[in-house]
């Protein structure tokens, strides 16, 4: 459950990422809380997964992910450019959330 927990957490901290540009975009009062909305709601899913996981593994799963998750939904909503190299080190993020993952005794 804890995995699940930390999954929606990252979803949640890619929403947020993307959504302080958003709101800087629109510009108003509504659109600026809702990155605030969003940063406490990813801060309280992160916790709660940490009571199941260690605190490292699911920083850096959450951190890691939540990285690539705003590099690509900076490519599709805001059309940001990505180089070859970005894009290989992005996978390399991928391949190390997946070990941590794999070889994590929880």
């Amino acid at each position: 459950m804890s995995w699940l927990i930390l999954a929606v957490a990252v979803c949640t901290e890619v929403a947020w990422a993307l959504s302080l540009k958003w709101a800087t975009d629109i510009g108003t009062w509504a659109a600026g809380s809702v990155p605030i909305v969003l940063s406490f709601a990813t801060m309280g899913m992160l916790a709660l997964a940490m009571r199941g996981l260690p605190a490292g593994t699911a920083y850096s799963v959450w951190s890691g992910l939540g990285a690539v998750g705003v590099i690509l939904g900076g490519m599709v909503l805001f059309g940001d450019r990505v180089s070859l190299a970005q894009a290989g080190f992005m996978a390399l993020t991928v391949i190390g959330v997946v070990g941590t993952k794999l070889l994590s005794p929880h």
